[in-house]
This record gives C-alpha cells, structure tokens and sequence, in this order.
C-alpha cells in the first residue's frame, strides 16, 4: 500500500481507477518489438512499419480480392459434431463452441468495416466474386479458429467450393493458414487431404486455374496436401511454410537449420514457391496470374496484362498497336 491509496481527497481515488484506455489499443509488432496503432493497422492491412504481416480474418481478407470489397457469401455444408466422441480436458464440442463464440465475436466488431456477411462455422470460410473483373471462388482458413486445423468440415467446404468453381466456371483461389490436421477428429482428419486432392483434381480436368496464397502459418497436413498442388503459389513475405516446425528438424537432426528457413522467401529461392507477394499488392498479383490462367475471361477492352514485362500478342515492343495480320518480329 502506497502513499496514493492512503491519501484520498475527494474524487482522487475514483481518478486513479479510472480505465478509458482499450485494452486493444496497441499491438505489438513481432519482428520490431515496436508497439503501433490497431487504427494504424487495420489502414495498413495489418502490415507494421516493420514489414511483419500480422494475421487477418476471413472477413478482411475478402475485402483485399475482391473487387469492390463485394462477395456472395457460400453456405458451407454441415458435418457430424464429435463423431469419435473425443475428449481430453475439455469435451470436444465445447471447444467449438468456444471457438465459433470467438468468431461470432470478432464478426461483429468487423462488420462495421464492410461487406456482405460471411458464412463461418469451422475454420473455413468461401466467397465468390470477382478479381479485377474475373469471377473467382476464394476460400479462406482461419488460423484464429482452433489453429486453422484441418478436420471435416474444412474439407467438406474445400470440396464445396471447388465444386462450386467448376460449377460457375470461377477461378479457385485457397488462403491457407493452419497447425495441421485436427487431432480430435483422428483418421478422420487425414481423409480430408486425399479428398481435397481429389476436388483439386475435378478443378484441373475443367481447365480452370488452382490458386494458393500461402500465409502465415501454413504447415502440417495442410502443407502436405492442397497447399502444395496449386498451378501458382504466392506466399506472404516472412510466411511460415513447413511440415513440421524448426524446433522439432533441429532437435531430430541435432544441427541448426538455416536463416530464413521454412520461410517463404528461402522457399522461392528453393523453387517451392512462385511469387512471394506484399499484402498491399496480393490482389494485384493475384490478378495478373489469373489473366494469364484464364485469357478467354479478359474484360473487354483490356489489351494488355497489367505490369507484365514481355508485350501482349497484339502490341510491339514499342508499345504501339500491331497492325491486322502482321505477325511478330523474330
């Protein structure tokens, strides 16, 4: 006890125990240590000056493809509730209560930010759109539900929305985000990675392009299935990529792994994966490749793919338009 809590004008104690400030008003940045506006980075994407791309929610992620920030929600299907009846110290279905609880929660402040509602009961959520003009069924994982851990309902909504893609003749973007697969939810979980392989593969025969946007983390099951059979994969700068952890290699190997390992920009050096791409220009990029994926699905009046350096078929190198019939220079 100190000289304030004894010393008690009138209205002083009430003073000092007053709390206006939220408790989320800071967040700290993982690279820097540096603390920043949660203002600042909801403008920024959640990107901190530091350059760390923090996590986003399916919501925010929507709004950053798709055209507009508007999306057609897409109801994902219903799956049995504990069919192993597992239990460690807590019963299954109250850790999904627990986590669609904190979903519901997060939903609510981030509606005011805008956009169609999204339907959300597991880690999964799906919305189709359009991406700088082409249609696109984006499915989203969400690391803040139960790790983003893959389980049935997240592959039942993987092989809806891939269905859905064939269905509207959409392109089929993924954002992965998970631990794994779920371990409440046993064999059952490890059947999702054939199954989805198996959508992925319906996708293909259509000739319609598979997208990855590999973020932060993106490991396990999850990296050992869907995440790794994309016609182009764009990670997140500093993404975590990997099967099992750094921790787990280096204490089986018994040697300390390189700098940078496991990330996305060692694994693009590595050619694992394609494009590494800053948030702030994801879509743009995400844009380019589909237009090169789907040509036939250009806007009409677009001559060019944007910021691409080879000339498109139609304009010299100079830049000016090729005249009918004439064919390109050697």
């Amino acid at each position: 006890m100190n000289w304030l809590t004894n010393f008690r004008p009138p209205g002083l104690k009430s003073w000092l125990n007053k709390k206006d400030t939220p408790e989320n008003l800071w967040v700290k940045c993982p690279t820097s240590g540096e603390l920043v506006y949660r203002s600042d980075l909801e403008e920024s994407w959640y990107v901190t000056p530091a350059g760390a791309h923090l996590r986003i929610s399916p919501r925010r992620r929507f709004r950053l493809l798709f055209d507009d920030e508007r999306w057609e929600p897409i109801l994902l299907p219903e799956v049995s509730v504990d069919p192993l009846k597992f239990r460690d110290d807590k019963p299954y279905p109250s850790r999904l209560k627990a986590a669609r609880a904190k979903i519901s929660g997060r939903e609510k402040e981030e509606t005011v930010e805008g956009g169609p509602p999204i339907s959300q009961d597991d880690c999964m959520a799906a919305g189709f759109g359009k991406v700088d003009g082409i249609p696109t069924v984006v499915l989203v994982q969400d690391f803040a539900f139960m790790g983003g851990s893959l389980g049935m309902a997240a592959g039942e909504a993987f092989i809806a929305a891939a269905q859905l893609a064939v269905a509207r003749k959409a392109a089929f973007v993924v954002c992965t985000a998970s631990g794994g697969a779920r371990m409440q939810e046993g064999t059952l979980s490890l059947m999702q990675m054939p199954r989805t392989t198996l959508a992925i593969d319906e996708v293909q025969e259509a000739g319609l392009p598979y997208v990855v946007i590999l973020t932060d983390p993106t490991s396990g099951g999850v990296s050992a299935s869907y995440a790794m059979l994309g016609d182009v994969h764009i990670a997140e700068p500093g993404a975590m990529i990997a099967f099992s952890g750094p921790r787990v290699i280096e204490q089986t190997i018994r040697e300390k792994l390189p700098d940078g390992f496991q990330r996305s920009e060692f694994l693009r050096e590595k050619g694992q994966v394609d494009i590494v791409s800053h948030r702030h220009d994801l879509k743009a990029t995400l844009a380019r490749v589909l237009y090169h994926l789907m040509p036939k699905l250009r806007r009409s009046g677009d001559r060019e793919v944007p910021n691409v350096a080879a000339p498109a078929p139609d304009v010299e190198p100079d830049g000016r338009s090729r005249p009918a019939g004439k064919e390109a220079a050697d």
